[in-house]
């Protein structure tokens, strides 16, 4: 028994060496007759025991009665507690994390025990020395990597080289900007019975990995793509099986896994003669289509001269080297031919449009004017090129930009124009979020498994143990794919909230620009303008230089012939 003759009652402690405890009793003494907390901890410090472990609720029952004028008998109040270590695992089984809670006047953390810890758990591969080294000599240690697994290499997927030459593209391209790059917009492109579209690069196998316990960790086999079947007007190659070639005279399209030769159907001119035309593969027309025509393509139009009021409908895209002539102002002719519209999947590209109904899966291009026409286009309105780039009049529908040289005209025409709207990007968004949660579910699902064959391996089998972790590597491949295909339409939606209408030259007052609930009427004539929404709705703004938005533009952007099938 020690006693503390110190100032305060008399105190006694005790040390048990086999219970490993400490116990204590205060005689009352009426000179003192209260004591607190830090009186007790300053008499055990004194005596040698402040590295104990403390309970505190012992230690209040103690304080309670000394206070109510009693003395106390013997009470453990402290124990004497060991390091203690643990050692988690990740899911994946490439980190083993080290915890150590310091001794509380114990025996401190040693490397032998540390060493048969790790033994114990199985884990031999990829130990760090200098770390267990360093956290035995610190005492402590709160989830440190103490082994590493070696991670998998997957192999490269196998991909298709498109042989053919880029260079000369019907359609201009566009930086999400709305800056666009225009070039000879061209003839229809065609290939030759034998002539080489596409080549087939094999998969390349992986490198295995191997976790914390030595065991294996499958590479992921890199994806095998084959040629789509049933593309149309092509064979493979009979001396190299790898090789697409085209079987037939025609227009080549790129698809998805593939591409195809479509064929190309010739025409003078579109008239009564020659009657209406619905045709599987592209249309090319060498003079003009005249009015109450129809003409429908699964693949690209190209006209040479002048649409009348028609109707033309494209899979792919629609190139008119002259211009528009539609039939919004009203009859012609007697007849009213205000139904007839223009459709396509792809972009759409004239000299001018004049009371002309178009619509673009992608892109609208006009070089001259546009005027009185009712024109929405996925992405970009451009008008201007060599000649006037006039919008004057009608309604335009973009969701990223609306940009000509001159928008409205001196008579203040009433020009509407509706930018950033594509509702469809928020459904698409949240299916893509809903994939996503449903394949984390699974692999959670696969998580707690593998937790449960870490903890009880007599319960799991090292088979059933090596698919769900083969699972599991599948469906973390699968949920980075459709977080990057989220990303991307979540760059998209960005995009259209940054949509702009820009006038380089000139804005007339008569112009109405609208995105979403927000309506901006311009009040007087403008020099060069931008318009886009400010912090208290859509404000006008001098030109703005907008290479500051030059990007390349994300996956989430069509190409010309990426909807064709």
């Amino acid at each position: 028994m020690d006693k503390q003759p110190t100032e305060g009652p008399e105190l006694e402690a005790s040390f048990d060496e086999l219970t490993r405890t400490l116990s204590v009793s205060i005689a009352h003494d009426p000179r003192f007759p209260r004591i607190d907390a830090l009186w007790l901890r300053r008499r055990l410090e004194a005596a040698g025991y402040a590295e104990l472990q403390i309970r505190p609720d012992p230690i209040r029952r103690l304080i309670a009665q000394y206070n109510a004028a009693e003395s106390v008998e013997a009470v453990e109040i402290a124990q004497c507690v060991d390091a203690s270590m643990q050692i988690g695992v990740s899911l994946d089984g490439l980190v083993a994390r080290l915890s150590i809670v310091p001794p509380k006047g114990g025996r401190p953390a040693s490397k032998t025990e540390l060493l048969a810890l790790i033994e114990s758990r199985g884990i031999v591969e990829g130990l760090l020395l200098d770390e267990i080294n360093r956290a035995i000599a610190s005492g402590q240690a709160d989830e440190l990597a103490i082994a590493r697994g070696r991670e998998p290499e997957p192999g490269k997927d196998g991909w298709l080289e498109y042989l053919l030459p880029e260079t000369r593209e019907r359609v201009p391209s566009v930086r999400p900007c709305g800056r666009t790059d225009y070039r000879d917009l061209g003839e229809i492109l065609v290939v030759h019975a034998g002539d080489a579209l596409m080549r087939r690069h094999p998969p390349q196998p992986g490198v295995d990995g191997v976790n914390v316990y030595g065991r294996p960790i499958m590479a992921r086999r890199g994806r095998d793509l084959r040629f789509a079947p049933g593309l149309r007007g092509t064979t493979t190659s009979p001396e190299d099986p790898e090789l697409l070639v085209a079987a037939c005279d025609g227009q080549p399209v790129r698809v998805r896994n593939g591409a195809m030769v479509e064929p190309i159907f010739t025409v003078d001119a579109v008239n009564l003669a020659t009657g209406n035309i619905d045709f599987d593969g592209s249309v090319r027309i060498r003079n003009d289509v005249q009015a109450g025509m129809t003409v429908r393509a699964t693949g690209d139009i190209e006209v040479g001269g002048v649409v009348e009021p028609a109707t033309l409908e494209a899979g792919g895209s629609i190139v008119v080297k002259g211009g528009v002539l539609g039939g919004l102002g009203g009859k012609t002719a007697g007849k009213d031919y205000s139904t007839h519209a223009l459709r396509c999947e792809g972009s759409f590209c004239a000299t001018y449009a004049q009371q002309a109904r178009i619509s673009a899966g992608d892109s609208i291009f006009i070089d001259d004017v546009a005027m009185q026409c009712q024109l929405e286009a996925r992405n970009h309105i451009r008008v201007g090129k060599r000649l006037r780039g006039q919008i004057v009049g009608g309604h335009c529908r973009a969701s990223l930009s609306i940009h000509a040289r001159t928008i409205g005209a001196n008579s203040r025409i009433r020009t509407e124009l509706e930018i950033g709207m594509d509702t469809g990007l928020e459904y698409a968004i949240q299916e893509k979020a809903e994939a996503r949660d449903a394949l984390e579910n699974r692999l959670l699902e696969i998580g707690k498994m593998l937790t449960f064959a870490d903890r009880h391996p007599d319960r799991v089998t090292p088979e059933m143990v090596g698919r769900a972790e083969q699972t599991a590597n599948a469906l973390s491949g699968e949920i980075e794919i459709l977080r990057g295909e989220e990303e991307d339409l979540q760059h998209r939606l960005a995009l259209t909230r940054e949509a702009r209408v820009n006038a380089d030259r000139e804005m007339f007052e008569g112009c109405i620009v609208r995105m979403g609930e927000q309506l901006f009427k311009l009040s007087q004539d403008r020099g060069p303008t931008t318009v886009r929404l400010a912090t208290q709705g859509l404000g006008v703004f001098p030109l703005e230089d907008d290479s500051r938005f030059d990007e390349p533009q994300r996956p989430a952007a069509a190409g010309p012939n990426a909807s064709r099938r």
